[in-house]
């Protein structure tokens, strides 16, 4: 019996058992890494079956870049923060204490969760970072102390979060 070409191309379902992903993020590691391995940047170390920090490197550690000083060193963040409005260019200075005490918080747990950069512009501040969890802790924080206006956007499928904070005084 021939096959009916358009009866196929109407059927979304998938016939070849290949997982879709809903999330793409192209700095996860595809492949188990050898235990333990050792990040050469920063010193996390890859062991139990995650990132994590430990107070020596051990023994016959194999060496390969962490997916965070991969993204630094691509300059492709996973988050974006803008912080916005003439609070921030008056109270500079303790929000960005505020975002550095957050990162290190979140970092002493989860050592891929970090910030890659801070840039102040004339009318904000953009922070980088190598996650989509920092961020989202950043700004739950700043609305937290400060109030303001936030709004948060995912990207649909892609591992990219983009957060605008705002507040004016």
């Amino acid at each position: 019996m021939p096959c009916d070409m358009k009866t196929i191309n109407q059927n979304p379902e998938r016939r070849d058992r290949l997982p879709r992903e809903k999330v793409h993020d192209p700095y996860e590691t595809r492949l188990k890494l050898r235990e333990p391995t050792v990040c050469p940047d920063c010193s996390a170390v890859f062991s139990n079956g995650r990132w994590q920090w430990m107070e020596s490197c051990p023994d016959g550690s194999h060496q390969e870049l962490c997916p965070a000083c991969h993204r630094i060193k691509d300059n492709y963040p996973a988050g974006v923060i803008t912080i916005a409005g003439t609070f921030s260019r008056k109270q500079k200075s303790e929000l960005l204490d505020l975002v550095r005490h957050q990162e290190e918080a979140e970092k002493t747990q989860h050592p891929l969760h970090r910030l890659m950069g801070i840039e102040e512009k004339p009318e904000s501040i953009e922070i980088t970072t190598t996650d989509v969890h920092l961020p989202k802790r950043i700004a739950n924080a700043l609305q937290h102390a400060y109030k303001g206006s936030l709004q948060i956007q995912y990207a649909d499928e892609d591992y990219f979060v983009r957060i605008h904070w705002t507040h004016q005084t």
